[in-house]
């Protein structure tokens, strides 16, 4: 049962109440204080003091104070007046609960209407935030492609300013290069005259027949100045015969050979099966194609046929590990353990030497090989 507080003390004008609660040595927060405009409860355990005021309040500007062993309200009046007394009298129960259910209810929507307000104001400044925010990002943006323009503007200027400077460079090395081929052939031309004139100076003193001794002039002369032609010969070039078309200084022996081996032992395996492989297509020939198509069938639960495909596709190439890998687990399946074992081993053979490239292969290999030993408990059978 709680112990109601009824020593206090009130005092009142015209427009606040003031009243005086002692706590008899209890400690009380904000926490403890519950009021609305009709409605006071102060509750600290196992102490109660409850008020249905005479008349309304302004619970808003209402204050109260902690300290000294006593909680000290001022309640403002919502109509000036005075007041008979502190509480309403001669009220029934019925008439009590209905007041404390509605102070109750009250203080529930004001607590929800602030809660909306707080939301509200916290979405708007979140929202006036958000807008500060791009406003500053806008005139950060503005500022570096203000600052990338002008960078372009000195580029461009620089750039032009070069590319003219290279035209006149270049323009000066024309006139450079077209001046002095002119030299040259100034010079070439005076070279000629000069040969020209020591050909003719002999001849002037002992020629009799000026037509003909010009006309010897300059048969002798264009023989002179005409070189021989060249005579003409047949090379022969001969090339050494190869498979592949790179030149043979460009090649790895060793690798072509093992790659040739392999397509010759490819060859004779399928010339040897030739007879049985007479009614398949062309893609069913594949070995590729046959490994996805068993693959499918293993998806679908169509283990045997998976084993018939992965058969094929090994007898086509059986230096593909995958091949060997992928019908180990369709021999988990059928419970084929022994032929389980076999094609992990086989795989793991093919996987040699072991490298990072095909950890993951061998590690599958490993798994259904042990697989297959643990499930016919021969549990010191497998070793890594």
């Amino acid at each position: 049962m709680p112990v109601w507080l009824r020593d206090y003390s009130w005092r009142q004008t015209d427009s606040a109440v003031y009243l005086s609660l002692p706590l008899r040595g209890a400690r009380a927060t904000p926490a403890n204080i519950f009021c609305t405009d009709r409605y006071l409860k102060v509750s600290i355990p196992p102490f109660l003091f409850e008020a249905v005021l005479y008349a309304p309040i302004d619970d808003t500007n209402s204050t109260a104070k902690i300290g000294n062993g006593i909680i000290f309200f001022t309640l403002y009046k919502k109509e000036i007046a005075m007041w008979d007394s502190l509480m309403m009298e001669n009220a029934n129960k019925e008439k009590l609960q209905y007041l404390r259910e509605s102070a109750v209810l009250k203080a529930h929507e004001k607590a929800k209407e602030e809660a909306e307000a707080k939301k509200v104001t916290k979405q708007e400044h979140k929202k006036y935030a958000l807008e500060a925010t791009m406003k500053l990002e806008e005139v950060e943006r503005k500022r570096i492609e203000n600052l990338k323009e002008q960078e372009r503007q000195k580029v461009t200027r620089e750039l032009e300013l070069w590319k003219k400077q290279q035209t006149d460079i270049a323009r000066q090395e024309r006139i450079q290069r077209e001046r002095e081929l002119h030299q040259e052939v100034e010079q070439l031309k005076e070279r000629q005259k000069l040969k020209i004139n020591k050909l003719r100076i002999p001849n002037e003193g002992t020629s009799t027949k000026g037509p003909r001794s010009d006309s010897m002039f300059s048969e002798n002369l264009k023989e002179e100045l005409l070189p021989a032609p060249r005579s003409a010969g047949t090379i022969k070039i001969n090339f050494t015969s190869r498979v592949f078309p790179t030149a043979l200084r460009e090649s790895r022996v060793a690798e072509e050979e093992e790659w040739l081996h392999k397509q010759a032992e490819a060859r004779r395996t399928i010339n040897a099966d030739l007879s049985e492989l007479e009614d398949l297509k062309e893609d069913e020939k594949n070995p590729d194609w046959l490994k996805d198509k068993g693959n499918k069938m293993f998806a679908t639960g169509n283990y045997l046929a998976a084993v018939n495909a992965y058969n094929l596709a090994v007898r086509l190439n059986n230096k593909l590990p995958v091949l060997y890998l992928n019908r180990a687990a369709c021999h988990l399946k059928l419970r084929n353990l022994h032929k389980a074992i076999e094609d992990s081993s086989k795989a793991l053979e093919l996987l040699t030497p072991p490298v990072p490239d095909n950890e993951n292969a061998r590690v599958k290999a490993y798994v259904r090989r042990g697989t297959a030993f643990c499930q016919l408990e021969l549990y010191a059978e497998e070793c890594f």
